[in-house]
């Protein structure tokens, strides 16, 4: 019998979780995702070793103020550990603008278009990329901007469905709804234990899957964040799933059944609502996880940002000693 990963494989398109690269090679997901926590990861192999000097030598050699070097260092690596991807992975490689941006339209765009150049230098078109970004109200209409220019967007850290209208009224090209998290906010704030079939996480990506197929938008919805293989297994048949490499193993050394739960034909039917930015932003300070996870997750990705360009700095001023001492 075929395995769960490959069965999956036939009613989902499935995603890397990670920069590694020869994760990505023998588990040969469709599209890989990334952000500075799995950035901060691959350039810690010695499979990046070679980007890394690449990119402390182009930034030695660049002008400007310190810090301004430092971020274009960081950026460069990140389109680096995409770059690898992309030649591995036949679809799409999703890169994440700076966590720091997420209420800043202008900055995020120029962000996203930057990302875009940068790897169109490097011969990846940009139909092979995604430009990441938070699901805040200001990232929704930076994708908004980007995608009517033939940029499209991924918008990440979605806890409420009020995210998912927003971005499919933006024209967004997919996002990422989050499972695991929602659960993880759940299971602490009332001390139970969930199934997969009672977790409000696969609740969450189910009704935001019904709200789009019942009226049919065409946005990709691409379940994110998972805790364990019960969680995929629930939320078989949606459009893409992006799974840890651990994730996808248990899977791949699954020889059970597995059941399709998701499909457009059985969606339940569910009313169109019109959104404007008070209803959003009344609707997310209503939902205290959602508000309470969204905050934390850009938290967390700035922090890895910023360890992400500590350890540049320090890299770009030794790589300048030995310029100097040469």
């Amino acid at each position: 019998m075929a395995s769960k990963l490959d069965q999956l494989r036939e009613m989902t398109t499935v995603v890397a979780d990670t920069g590694d690269i020869e994760a990505v090679r023998a588990l040969k997901p469709v599209d890989c995702t990334t952000n500075p926590t799995l950035v901060l990861k691959a350039i810690g192999s010695d499979a990046f070793s070679d980007a890394i000097d690449e990119a402390l030598h182009w930034g030695a050699a660049q002008g400007g103020t310190g810090e301004k070097v430092v971020n274009a260092v960081a950026d460069r690596l990140a389109v680096s550990v995409g770059s690898a991807l992309a030649a591995i992975v036949p679809g799409r490689v999703s890169t994440e603008v700076d966590a720091d941006l997420s209420f800043d339209v202008e900055a995020s765009v120029n962000r996203g278009r930057r990302i875009i150049a940068d790897y169109e230098e490097r011969g990846v078109g940009r139909e092979r990329i995604l430009i990441k970004l938070a699901s805040t109200w200001e990232g929704i209409r930076a994708a908004e901007i980007l995608q009517k220019e033939g940029i499209d967007c991924n918008l990440t850290l979605i806890f409420n469905k009020t995210q998912a209208i927003a971005c499919a009224e933006a024209g967004v090209f997919l996002i990422s709804p989050f499972v695991g998290r929602i659960m993880d906010w759940h299971a602490k704030s009332t001390g139970k234990t969930y199934t997969a079939e009672t977790d409000p996480g696969v609740h969450s990506v189910r009704a935001i899957y019904d709200y789009y197929k019942s009226n049919g938008i065409k946005t990709v919805v691409m379940g994110a964040s998972f805790r364990n293989t019960g969680e995929i297994e629930a939320l078989a048949g949606c459009d893409r799933l992006t799974i840890s490499p651990a994730l996808l193993k248990e899977l791949a050394e699954d020889q059970g059944t597995l059941e399709r739960k998701l499909s457009p034909e059985t969606a339940q039917k569910v009313e169109p609502i019109k959104l404007d930015e008070k209803s959003f932003r009344w609707a997310m300070n209503d939902d205290a996880m959602a508000t309470e996870k969204l905050a934390e997750g850009i938290r967390s990705f700035a922090k890895d940002l910023e360890s992400l360009r500590t350890l540049v700095r320090e890299r770009l001023e030794n790589t300048k000693t030995a310029q100097a001492a040469q």
